[in-house]
């Protein structure tokens, strides 16, 4: 069944899932443009942590963007989220705490569609719990992949270029490189190590 021509009044999860530069963004602003020519009631919402490109607007790296109003945590979704709002989207759903699986279940179960856009595994290739448990219950998942900077192949890892364990460190390029299964290193982070996967 088409997600245009799913039955009305009943609520569902998306799930946009895939590495660093995949398209995760971009997809997911292109459904929400699409929702809001259907005449939908629209709202989006991205972490407050992720300020990279703009401060009340999510923004592929393509430069795509919308509107959005940030969060301090996945429970302020709800308390934002108007009464009449027909679709929600979220932007990096990795940044948000585990709480966000019990937020989009919620709305999806008071009729909402729910599409959330985030990395499904970390800069060591572990999986975020949140973006894990959402992509279980969902009843969509789109996986998209990019195309990895040393060899060619899709690319489904986040290759971190700079040394913080950290398991969050906010970043585009520069900070980050897709990588596909083969060329991906993912622990220790050192120069030596990553020119050497680069020279395969």
């Amino acid at each position: 069944m088409s997600l245009e021509r799913h039955p009305h009044h009943t609520g569902w999860i998306e799930v946009i899932a895939g590495g660093m530069f995949s398209g995760k963004t971009e997809t997911l602003i292109n459904r929400l443009r699409r929702a809001q020519i259907a005449k939908r009631k629209v709202q989006i919402f991205k972490s407050r942590i992720d300020n990279r490109y703009a401060e009340y607007h999510i923004v592929s790296h393509s430069r795509l963007q919308l509107e959005a109003q940030n969060t301090d945590c996945a429970e302020d979704i709800l308390r934002l989220v108007d009464p009449d709002t027909e679709v929600v989207g979220v932007d990096e759903g990795h940044f948000f705490d585990f709480g966000l699986v019990k937020v989009c279940g919620q709305l999806a179960d008071d009729g909402r569609r729910v599409i959330v856009a985030g990395l499904d595994l970390d800069y060591q290739g572990k999986p975020f719990e949140q973006m894990a448990h959402l992509l279980a219950v969902a009843e969509y998942i789109t996986k998209v992949q990019a195309i990895c900077i040393v060899c060619g192949a899709p690319a489904n890892f986040s290759q971190r270029l700079v040394a913080d364990e950290s398991r969050l460190v906010v970043g585009a390029e520069g900070l980050y490189e897709a990588r596909c299964r083969r060329c991906f290193v993912p622990h220790p982070i050192e120069k030596e190590v990553l020119a050497e996967a680069t020279a395969r």
